[in-house]
């Protein structure tokens, strides 16, 4: 009797651990995600945040070196809230309409597909002075303890547009990249600004097109629709299985490191390719002390 009692607590307690195990996925449609208190909407006007992922999002705690990941919108006439952050490095990408960022006191115009880094402990904040909602990715990553970003001399702001695609090893030709920021030891990205964040880039499918189900062991992943609808593959992990779901513009996925990850276009010949915004930030490894 005891014995069996014993193993059942055992197969118990595995059961629960595995119900407990974070996930390999978390996927969120933006539009349908409801606006929540934020830092940039305190004492605000006519600013709405969407928590996709971490800070404000009920499953913050499976994220574990992404800060937050959401969808801020500012109404005309709007302005949010000047935030600052000591252990957070940020990167905000406009989706659509125009307006400007408020970096350290200076106004910075922003217009669709800017992009731009936020340095730790930098004040600012978005306002909206046209006629149109402006929209935009708020994306923050987690400085670990002990590390000092350098300090960034500058703004670091660019557009898309101004970002020729190209091929990247291992993806297919069928899919090509914008590859927009990068660390600050980068050479092969627009900005080379970050430290937590490692790439940030677009993938332009062609019909058809895939960029090859793979896995990262280092770092975290999202991938946010821009523009289409396909098949997001999340799942598995480096066995190479893959888990095959619908998706569509305003989708967004967190990829847990080790998981199986890609795209498959669902673009028609001879329409426009499919778009998706991808952002991979490095996984905080607890340090080992030396000669373990």
């Amino acid at each position: 009797m005891v014995v069996q009692t014993v193993r059942f607590a055992i197969l118990l307690a595995a059961a629960l651990q595995t119900f407990a195990a974070d996930p390999t996925f978390i996927h969120r449609y933006i539009p349908a995600i409801a606006p929540a208190p934020d830092d940039l909407t305190a004492g605000a006007r006519g600013v709405e945040y969407r928590p996709a992922f971490g800070a404000r999002d009920p499953q913050a705690r499976h994220l574990k070196g992404v800060a937050r990941y959401g969808e801020l919108t500012v109404q005309p006439g709007g302005a949010s809230a000047l935030v600052a952050y000591p252990a957070e490095e940020q990167i905000y990408y406009i989706l659509s309409g125009s307006g400007a960022v408020i970096y350290a006191g200076e106004r910075l115009p922003v217009k669709p597909d800017d992009f731009l880094y936020l340095p730790i402990n930098l004040k600012h904040g978005v306002e909206n002075t046209a006629s149109s909602p402006l929209r935009l990715l708020v994306m923050g990553f987690k400085i670990p303890a002990g590390v000092t970003p350098a300090p960034t001399p500058k703004p670091l702001i660019a557009n898309a547009s101004d970002v020729a695609l190209t091929t990247v090893s291992g993806h297919g030709p069928s899919s090509l990249f914008k590859l927009l920021m990068g660390t600050t030891e980068s050479k092969r990205d627009k900005l080379a600004a970050a430290n937590q964040m490692v790439s940030l880039f677009i993938m332009d499918f062609a019909p058809g097109g895939t960029n090859i189900p793979h896995h990262h062991e280092m770092e975290e992943e999202i991938y946010y629709i821009l523009r289409g609808q396909g098949e997001m593959v999340a799942g598995g992990g480096a066995d190479g299985n893959e888990g095959r779901y619908p998706a569509r513009q305003g989708d967004a996925w967190f990829i847990r490191l080790n998981t199986t990850v890609g795209f498959y276009s669902g673009a028609k010949p001879g329409g426009d390719h499919d778009l998706v915004l991808a952002v991979r930030s490095r996984f905080p490894f607890p340090k080992r002390a030396a000669g373990q």
